[in-house]
This record gives C-alpha cells, structure tokens and sequence, in this order.
C-alpha cells in the first residue's frame, strides 16, 4: 500500500503528517501564535511557517520511522487559504517531491478535512458540517461531487469567534476559539443576539458587530460579564449552524453528521447536534483536536484517496489558490 506526506500550511498552523492505508503513522504541527488582541498576518505566518518547516518534516519522518525512500507521493494543500502561507508551504512540498522524485498532489484542504473526519470515525455517507477559522459549509456527497447545501455569505463561523475574542483581549494561546469556549462554560445570562438564517445559508458579520456594541456598553456599565457575552455567542452561533445541517439533513434523508474543521473541536456545538440528531434518531460523529484543527495527516489521507484513484498533479500545475471550492473537486474514489 502507498505510503503519503501531506504538507498543510494553509493558515497559522504548520503540519506535516504521513498515512499509509487509512493508519496515521505521524502527524507533528507547530502554531503560529500572536500576542492577545492581534490575528495573524499573511507575511509574518508564512515566515513562522519557512521557520519550522524542516523541523516540523524531520519530526513527522522520526516519528512514523520512516526514511524517505519509503514515500511514495507528496501531498500539499493547494487552497482555499492565506496566499502566503500556502505558497510557503508549497514550496517545501514541490522541492521535497523533487528531491525524493516521487509523484505530488495539489490537495482541497475542505477535502483533507471530510476525509480525515471519515476516516478517523468511520462515517460512512454523512451531511458534513465543515466550521473553521476560514470556511463555514453544510455538505453531502452526490453524484462524484462534495455538493454544497449552505454556507456562510459573509465571514465564517471560526472568524467570528476569533474577532470576538480579539475584542475582549482573550489569549491566542491555545486558540481564541479555546478560550471563548471555556469562558463561555461559565456564562450564566443569556444576552439575545441577532439570529440570521437566510434558507441555507447563514450570516455572521451582523451578530459579530452587534456584540462588539453590547460589550463595549454592557461590559462598562457592569451589566454583564465576559463569560456572558461568549455564553450568549456560542449558544446563538451554533443554533443557527445546527439548524441548517437540519435542513440539509432533511434534504438528503441523511441520519449521520460529521463535524470537521477547528471550531469542530467544540464540545457545545457536538452536544447541540447531538441533541438535534437524537430527536431524528440520527448519529454525530466528530473528532478530537489531534484531527479537527488543520494537520498534516488530513491532506495526507485526502491525498491517499486521490493518489490510489490513480490521479497526480503535473508539477508545472503546482500552484495555489486562495479560493477552491469544496464542490470544484472530482471525488474520483467514491462511488
């Protein structure tokens, strides 16, 4: 069986991850993390990213125990993403494939996610939930496709959390989500916030403005606290993502969710589907944030399936792309 790299790059996070036939041999990362109150910016993460690439690659080879004749093709994230970092990360992926001469694959990072999420908890056809700092999508499998059922129109699920926790000053260590998370465990007010569901699709931008207005005047005046505020965004936030997979849901006859991506990790938002799934005697299956957060071990097991399907990149198409939709990819290796 082919033993595959992936090289992930796409945002703040650095990781190198190698699987052979559905086993996770090793899968290293390394955060890109700001001070409190700042996101990250394109040139610095692709220069964190430069920093610790040879590292982080000799980490992942020790690790799985493995020398470089025992690869047989290289996979790297060929977007959506940040430009820098991708292009950064790409650069390590096209030179490590030449200097191994093996074959490389330009990977969908939305894909990497939905086929780690499947693999990991053995989903056989569910409605996916893809949240994370960049995308937010609901997603069934159809006809060689990954078709998209909704999505945000605006900012995703994971910006809007990361911005709000900007606002309160929360550390970026391990992640802004993290933290709202825990301090929301804590929130006992609930503060009503704008709730915008347009059919499928959803809208995060007003309700993320809306709160910045109620923290600056309620939090001054002491008329709430700040487990308050992430409390009354969580339980608003996920509502509206667990009414949509609903619908979509519904749509497909479907009675399995998979929830992928960074904000995946959050055990309110698997409880609140999992209440929904219950009541439609369906099933949710989510991961941990060894595989939910971005790694290299994703673009890997997505690469696997492409490479066992026979498909390769021509080196000369090796570039990247800030947008590439989820629904873009021929899904050769399902039937």
């Amino acid at each position: 069986m082919p033993t595959v790299i992936g090289f992930e790059g796409s945002a703040n996070k650095l990781g190198i991850g190698i699987v052979r036939d559905g086993v996770v041999l090793s899968n290293p990362r390394h955060t890109y993390i700001t001070p409190p109150g700042h996101g990250f910016m394109p040139r610095e993460t692709a220069k964190h990213h430069q920093a610790h690439a040879i590292e982080i690659l000799k980490k992942c080879m020790e690790e799985a125990g493995l020398k470089p004749d025992d690869i047989d093709c290289v996979c790297y994230t060929k977007g959506p993403g940040m430009a820098a970092p991708l292009i950064s990360t790409a650069v390590v992926a096209r030179t490590i494939a030449q200097l191994w001469d093996v074959p490389i694959i330009g990977v969908n990072h939305c894909i990497g996610h939905i086929e780690m999420g499947r693999l990991v908890t053995g989903s056989h056809n569910p409605t996916v939930l893809y949240v994370s700092g960049g995308n937010t999508q609901v997603i069934a499998y159809s006809q060689h496709r990954y078709r998209i059922f909704g999505e945000t129109i605006d900012i995703a699920v994971g910006n809007c959390l990361d911005r709000f926790a900007r606002i309160l000053k929360l550390s970026n260590d391990p992640s802004p989500g993290y933290n709202i998370e825990q301090m929301a465990k804590k929130g006992k007010v609930y503060i009503e916030l704008p709730y915008t569901v347009k059919g499928m699709d959803v809208s995060f931008s007003g309700i993320l403005s809306y709160i910045e207005n109620v923290a600056h005047k309620k939090l001054t005046a002491g008329e709430c606290t700040p487990e308050d505020l992430c409390f009354s965004l969580q339980e608003t936030l996920f509502a509206m993502l667990v009414e949509i997979t609903e619908r979509a849901m519904a749509h497909c006859n479907s009675n399995e969710v998979l929830i992928v991506g960074g904000v995946g990790c959050n055990e309110r938002l698997q409880q609140m589907m999992r209440d929904m799934a219950v009541e439609r005697g369906a099933v949710v299956c989510a991961t941990d944030e060894r595989y939910c957060i971005d790694n290299g071990a994703m673009i890997a097991q997505a690469g696997w399936e492409m490479y066992h399907s026979g498909y390769r990149t021509p080196l000369e198409e090796t570039w990247c792309t800030q947008r590439y939709r989820t629904d873009e990819v021929e899904i050769t290796w399902r039937k």
